[in-house]
């Protein structure tokens, strides 16, 4: 009896090659970016698709096996996403439902927000490497930060006994720290005495979304901070489940890349 093929004559081989030379050339050409995004959250992405549209070569490094941050799963494992105005408008302009709960208060479901944002940002050409951190900057001329250091983050799981697995160097002409509350990339300038952090603040969501905005910005050269990695820096107070400024802080952040870049 014989079996009627639907698919085409594909081998396992066939499949592994596709993987590993596809994932190798495109690794390859992204060993030197324009941008380096550490972090594929919410404002992560936002930039990397900001600057990805004006045509700006941009890669994300995201720790975990998946984007988007706390955006698909809301506050409280509740996958609701609030925003304020105006962080509706970029709602609006990824093409996300949201309804006004209150005056100046919106709400979206936040898988289909963060599953348009992330497939906004991947439209404009951005390109990722997940299950990937953050080790260390690449600091050059005068102190510049010029690229960043990373690992598979497996390699964190493994005993200390066994955990020599060298990392590799990424080059870039800006660095973007969208870590959150963590600042990873801004605290590996502080242990080396280049930056100064302050840890962030109690949650005051009247003041912090708008000090996030005004506060994201470059804090070294060659780094730019945005999101609540800026709330860490300069001791702002935190802002809980609602992501207007994170939106609008990845914008802002590239902008401020964008006049760099094009000096």
């Amino acid at each position: 009896m014989s079996e009627k093929k639907i698919f085409s004559l594909v081998g396992e081989k066939d499949v592994t090659r596709a993987i590993v030379s596809e994932f190798a050339k495109q690794f390859t050409e992204y060993v030197e970016s324009d941008c380096i995004i550490i972090g594929g959250g919410p404002s992560g992405l936002m930039a990397g698709r900001e600057l990805a549209k004006k045509g700006y070569k941009v890669l994300i490094v995201e720790r975990n096996n998946y984007l988007g941050g706390g955006f698909w799963i809301g506050g409280y494992l509740m996958n609701k996403v609030t925003v304020r105005e105006p962080g509706q408008e970029i709602l609006k302009e990824l093409g996300v439902p949201y309804e006004e709960i209150s005056k100046g208060l919106y709400v979206a479901d936040g898988p289909h927000a963060c599953s348009k944002l992330i497939a906004s940002t991947c439209d404009a050409g951005v390109k990722f490497i997940t299950m990937t951190t953050f080790d260390d900057i690449v600091l050059k001329e005068e102190n510049k930060v010029a690229g960043v250091v990373v690992n598979w983050t497996p390699v964190q799981a493994l005993p200390r006994e066994i955990t020599c697995v060298d990392p590799i160097a990424l080059e870039s002409k800006i660095v973007i720290d969208a870590t959150g509350h963590d600042a990873f990339v801004a605290k590996k300038l502080e242990e080396r005495g280049l930056l100064k952090t302050q840890g962030f603040g109690a949650m005051w969501v009247e003041r912090s979304e708008d000090l996030i905005v005004e506060y994201t910005g470059e804090v070294h050269p060659g780094l730019i901070v945005i999101g609540m990695a800026v709330s860490t820096v300069f001791g702002l107070p935190r802002m809980g489940p609602t992501f207007g400024a994170m939106l609008l802080s990845g914008k802002k952040g590239a902008e401020i890349a964008e006049k760099n870049l094009s000096l």
